[in-house]
């Protein structure tokens, strides 16, 4: 948990900021702004399946050390890269050993977890994420602030990841269990086939999260650009992000219970509703005239969001579990991160276009819309879906 602190909070300490240091350093457009950000995700989404399968056949303690060690020695390329293209170089190779890196680490926290605890641990788990979140954009913002430097929060990144890496060097993992029997490397790798990459009896739930993630994307990259250009609010970023990470802590302490007892599909569809209320109160901000009204709206819209996203993606998580197998677990990790990043990457490059050439609020209310189609779906079809695939066993 405090190693997976760390990855996230240096993820997060630059992620609101990014669009920014873009504009104003480079002088880059929305539309070319929302391409180069979103090469990150594209580069995770295309290493995930194969992390996961790697992270199923050999040492996960040595896979976690060597994807670690490279998303560390990543950020120093951010404070050497002078150019727009070095820039979005860097940007994208950064991406392949994050999206490793997520699986394997988020691996090795299901294998330290007594199965009859595992639903719950897992909740516990991702309040790692979410306290990150919490802190990092306030932090990034305050840092930005006051040294007026993006120098200064490259190399804040960059320590902090360095600190989760060393974390991480301590943990001790018993030996897993060999696949199969055998000799030499038959006794290692297990035969090839596109399950190993993807869990294909999760393939409509991982539609259906992309779907969620969709507007993750788009919120999170687009917050801080979109507040301080259209609704004027200049100071409120960080203080956005700290209440939606709340609304995400309490929602996992209180789904955690839930989960233990495996009521995941309840928990799921509780989240989901709440976000799409939280995403239409967003998209409804610009429109309001009331300067008391736009305060209570922006800033509720967060605590929602949070609240949804914290009851629905640790219920998506053991719900993909639930349908693998034990020697399958970092596939079902990496299929829902790759479901996700795909979501998020294509948030994060449509909200770019559609925000260049029609504006924010028609942005943001495609997020709204996109929302409404996960939530139609998951109670059309995903729920059903699931319960027809869920092991028995632990």
């Amino acid at each position: 948990m405090t190693a997976n602190f760390s990855l996230f909070f240096a993820f997060y300490l630059l992620t609101p900021l990014l669009p920014l240091y873009l504009s104003e350093v480079f002088g880059t457009n929305k539309d070319t702004i929302g391409i180069l950000l979103s090469g990150y995700i594209i580069a995770a989404l295309l290493i995930r399946p194969f992390s996961g399968f790697i992270v199923d056949t050999f040492d996960r303690k040595k896979v976690l050390m060597i994807c670690f060690f490279f998303f560390f020695i990543c950020f120093a390329g951010y404070i050497a890269a002078g150019t727009l293209l070095m820039f979005a170089i860097v940007r994208t190779v950064h991406g392949a050993p994050f999206g490793a890196l997520t699986v394997a680490n988020s691996t090795v926290a299901i294998d330290v977890l007594p199965s009859s605890r595992r639903n719950e641990g897992i909740g516990y788990y991702g309040l790692s994420n979410n306290l990150a979140m919490a802190i990092a954009p306030s932090i990034g913002i305050w840092l930005y602030r006051a040294c007026n430097s993006f120098d200064i929060l490259f190399w804040t990144a960059f320590l902090v990841a360095g600190l989760g890496m060393m974390v991480d060097a301590s943990v001790r993992l018993r030996k897993a269990p060999l696949r199969e029997k055998g000799t030499g490397m038959s006794q290692r790798l297990p035969h090839l086939s596109f399950d190993r990459f993807f869990l294909t009896r999760a393939w409509l739930m991982a539609v259906n999260i992309a779907l969620f993630s969709f507007c993750f994307g788009v919120l999170s990259n687009y917050l801080a650009i979109y507040s301080k250009q259209v609704l004027h609010i200049t100071t409120g970023t960080g203080t956005y992000f700290m209440l939606l990470s709340m609304g995400l802590f309490v929602s996992r302490l209180q789904g955690a219970p839930q989960l233990r007892m495996g009521r995941l599909t309840q928990n799921a569809a509780g989240g989901i509703v709440i976000s799409l209320v939280g995403y239409t109160l967003f998209a409804l901000t610009a429109h309001i005239s009331s300067t008391t009204l736009i305060p209570i709206c922006y800033y509720g819209s967060a605590i929602l969001i949070g609240l949804g996203n914290g009851h629905m993606y640790p219920a998506f998580l053991n719900m993909f579990i639930a349908v693998a197998r034990n020697d399958e677990r970092g596939t079902a990790n990496s299929s829902i991160l790759t479901a996700w990043d795909l979501g998020m990457g294509f948030g994060i490059l449509l909200g770019g276009v559609v925000s260049e050439y029609m504006g924010y609020s028609a942005t943001f209310w495609m997020v709204a819309l996109d929302n409404a189609v996960g939530v139609a779906l998951f109670f059309l079809a995903t729920r059903r879906f699931f319960e027809q695939r869920r092991r028995k066993e632990l």
